[in-house]
């Protein structure tokens, strides 16, 4: 290794612990450092390796962030169609499975009343979701308001999960 290379080295390595001390929080922080190192060890351009370090965290935090909504969109359009059938007062368990069985969430709901207005039928639930394990589970209670849509249910609160939020999330 030639001196030239051995100072870039060095300094990756500097900046590499630099920002491990200034905390990378996320996933995509530690994949953005890693590419970024890489890559500015591989071309002896630091300022290559920030830039696709930078783009790497971004994308990679995107990509997460994308994937969290979409579990948690899962989630809410399940208790949106337990919901869907149930009259006041009637109950139902719900449950939601996903491709990748991490955080399987079920619990029970109830409906506490319907909401009728001129543009959507919606319904006030109230809906447990059971966390721990069988033998000592632990429910928490939470409240929503869910609305028809066309022929289906779905999640009518405003919430990072919903679609129509786009860019703003």
């Amino acid at each position: 290794m030639n001196a030239s290379a051995a100072r870039v080295s060095w300094r990756l390595a500097a900046l590499a612990f630099v920002a491990l001390l200034g905390g990378c929080k996320t996933v995509g922080d530690l994949t953005g450092l890693a590419t970024g190192g890489a890559v500015g060890a591989a071309t002896a351009n630091p300022a290559a390796g920030f830039v696709v370090g930078i783009a790497t965290a971004a994308a990679a935090d995107e990509g997460l962030k994308w994937y969290g909504r979409s579990r948690q969109g899962a989630e809410q359009d399940a208790i949106a169609a337990a919901a869907g059938d149930l009259a006041v007062g009637e109950s139902r368990p719900w449950r939601i499975r996903h491709y990748i069985p991490i955080g399987n969430e079920h619990g029970e709901l109830r409906v506490v009343r319907v909401i009728a207005n001129p543009l959507a039928t919606c319904k006030e639930v109230v809906f447990s979701v059971v966390e721990g394990s069988a033998a000592r589970p632990r429910q928490n209670l939470f409240t929503t308001d869910v609305c028809r849509q066309g022929d289906t249910w779905k999640w009518a609160l405003a919430e990072p999960a919903v679609p129509r939020w786009g860019y703003l999330q």
